[in-house]
């Protein structure tokens, strides 16, 4: 026999197991491969705005994405909600001289940027679904998440009735959801009673940031929401970046206080501790927050043409669903929303 010819001899037969190209060999087959797939509704889209009503600034550090007034929000939001967005994000940003103080006033402000934009979206995009993040940090003028001592420690006890304060007078104003991200201790607990005693608890979902990183993927947003804090960092409330244990701990605690959803934030860094959370909160959604700095970063990438936008934006994604999300609060959204199909 020839060497020519036995080159296209049958190979021995591999266990019938180890044969898996068969099953991904086509497009369809490839898609049906997937055991969660995203879609329209699973995606949240973070919008700014600001107490200026005819705001319409670009954020330099967030390519695409713009800080609002109230007047030019929903010829901005109109597009998208015909093109199938379900949900959004509210973040307030006070920029008039005097309009920050060390309790966060203008947060729930009825005429502060995150009242007022909640009922001109209700009005002109009733199904459209609202949350608003709750948090003192965007409001205060020491840019902290909370009401400090004197020493510039946090005052728990004093922090989470005004965090509990500003969330259910957002549900007064027609919010869908609060979403605090302050990482207070008891915040839900105190939510919750608040929402109870207000006759609110059962019209608002309240969606947890339970596994809040610090880190160095925030400035993006920093800038957007302009909520840098003026002294120290927030490593004393947010979660370390190593402590797997703590937010195991956070979110069982949010849970047993009554949390209707979990966030974990960032995403891409900290796809274990979704899965994990996804496992702790198997009967609660579970939500992926696609952070600036995450999306800054895909965004250098794409423009140095390391990658195809799409394509690793939509692997991006994914990763979070395989890790154990339903939902995503991402920048990306507008992007996504002319992808998908459904």
């Amino acid at each position: 026999m020839s060497q020519h010819t036995a080159e296209y001899l049958p190979a021995s037969t591999p266990n019938i197991s180890s044969i898996l190209q068969g099953s991904y060999n086509h497009p369809l087959t490839r898609e049906w491969q997937a055991e969660r797939v995203l879609t329209k509704s699973m995606l949240i889209f973070p919008i700014f705005i600001s107490d200026e009503p005819e705001e319409d600034c670009p954020i330099p550090s967030l390519p695409n994405i713009r800080r609002f007034g109230i007047n030019k929000i929903t010829g901005y939001l109109r597009p998208l909600v015909a093109k199938g967005l379900r949900s959004v994000i509210i973040f307030g940003v006070p920029m008039k001289e005097g309009a920050k103080d060390p309790y966060g006033t203008s947060a729930d402000d009825p005429n502060g940027p995150v009242i007022q934009c909640i009922k001109v979206l209700k009005k002109e995009f009733p199904d459209l679904f609202i949350m608003c993040d709750v948090c003192l940090c965007e409001f205060t003028s020491h840019g902290h998440c909370g009401i400090l001592q004197e020493d510039g420690s946090l005052n728990r006890d004093l922090s989470v009735r005004r965090i509990a304060a500003v969330a259910v007078n957002y549900v007064k104003a027609g919010a869908n959801s609060v979403a605090p991200s302050d990482m207070m201790d008891g915040r839900i607990l105190e939510i919750k009673k608040g929402l109870i005693n207000a006759g609110l608890e059962n019209k608002a979902f309240v969606m947890s940031y339970s596994a809040k990183f610090s880190g160095n993927l925030y400035g993006p947003f920093r800038d957007a929401a302009c909520s840098a804090p003026s002294f120290g960092d927030r490593k004393a409330y947010q979660l370390p970046t190593t402590a797997n244990g703590l937010a195991r701990r956070a979110l069982r605690r949010d849970i047993a206080e009554g949390a209707d959803g979990i966030i974990a934030k960032p995403a891409t860094f900290y796809l274990d501790v979704m899965r994990e959370a996804a496992e702790i909160a198997q009967d609660l959604p579970v939500c992926a927050y696609h952070v600036s700095g995450e999306y800054a970063m895909l965004h250098a990438a794409i423009e140095k043409g390391i990658c195809d936008e799409k394509e690793i934006v939509m692997e991006a994604h994914n990763g979070f669903l395989r890790a154990g999300a339903r939902l995503v609060i991402s920048y990306f959204t507008p992007e996504l929303l002319d992808w998908l199909k459904n």
